[in-house]
């Protein structure tokens, strides 16, 4: 990846390296958990999960990252009480820190609940409210994704890079279906019902931090949702950028953490994708 004197640091540690290393502490003791988990609590919905996994690594991270920088600020999805508007609060008042890591310990913990082998863990650090550093890790896979401002995005230490369709119907595009089923999931569901016919195929795997990594790396054309929040599509969002890709709110404007309504794309068919939705009535 990049050069190691060339990465951000502060008292010697680089705060790549800090990602990397909690994503792959969280996500092989994750791994360890699978099919062993102990308790499961419903949070928002029904479709909104949480297990003492998901509080175990979200501690284990923000305990490795505050060792290394005290002074950070830190929001991790666990922390935070369920509900849209308990998130915006929270990211609210945390956004215009210094430094602010961004943590989602389990992304996707209806398939981990399940055994179903498709979630990540999710960890951005954003410099004064514009994300820095991004790693999203599948321990299943052991696939490691990473990004940083300006140096590109790498898996396997491979640089990564968009793919090149140039129009919907010859595009794979995923999406998932939102625990906000007065809002966000109808919203979803027309989207869906538009873009159908016109795409070479959609695929919801479970995970939108994974489904970010998969545009970034070219193995899916695009991806939207309604209803996400900050831990979500952190770290995403600057895979996708850095891999060549574009990354906006659902009408179409510039990603920022605050972003709940997102579409991540190769770039070259996000006027078109934008435009269905718009179409479709599926922007809110």
């Amino acid at each position: 990846m990049s050069d190691q004197n060339d990465i951000p640091t502060i008292g010697g540690k680089s705060f790549t390296a800090v990602a990397i290393n909690c994503a792959a502490k969280a996500g092989e003791w994750i791994k360890t958990k699978l099919g062993n988990h102990t308790s499961l609590t419903v949070k928002y919905s029904a479709q909104d999960l949480c297990t003492e996994v998901d509080k175990g690594s979200e501690m284990m991270i923000k305990n490795l990252v505050l060792t290394h920088f005290p002074h950070h600020s830190f929001l991790g999805e666990e922390g935070v009480e369920p509900g849209p508007e308990a998130s915006q609060r929270a990211l609210d008042n945390v956004r215009d820190a210094e430094y602010l890591w961004i943590v989602d310990p389990i992304d996707g913990t209806t398939n981990f609940v399940h055994g179903f082998p498709f979630f990540s863990v999710s960890i951005a650090l954003a410099h004064r409210g514009e994300i820095i550093v991004g790693v999203v890790y599948d321990p299943i896979r052991d696939e490691l994704f990473v990004a940083e401002k300006g140096k590109g995005a790498y898996v396997h230490g491979k640089r990564m890079q968009v793919s090149q369709e140039t129009t919907l119907n010859e595009s794979l595009l995923a999406t998932g279906f939102p625990a906000d089923q007065q809002f966000a999931l109808p919203l979803n569901m027309k989207g869906l019902q538009a873009l159908v016919p016109q795409v070479r195929n959609i695929r919801s795997g479970g995970s939108a931090a994974l489904h970010m990594a998969y545009v970034a790396a070219g193995r899916l054309s695009g991806f939207w949702e309604i209803g996400l929040n900050s831990w979500d599509l952190a770290a995403g969002s600057l895979l996708v950028a850095e891999s060549g890709g574009r990354v906006t709110d659902i009408k179409g404007r510039p990603y920022d953490l605050g972003v709940r309504h997102v579409v991540a794309s190769n770039g070259h068919i996000h006027g078109q994708f934008l435009d269905e939705l718009e179409k479709a009535d599926a922007i809110g």
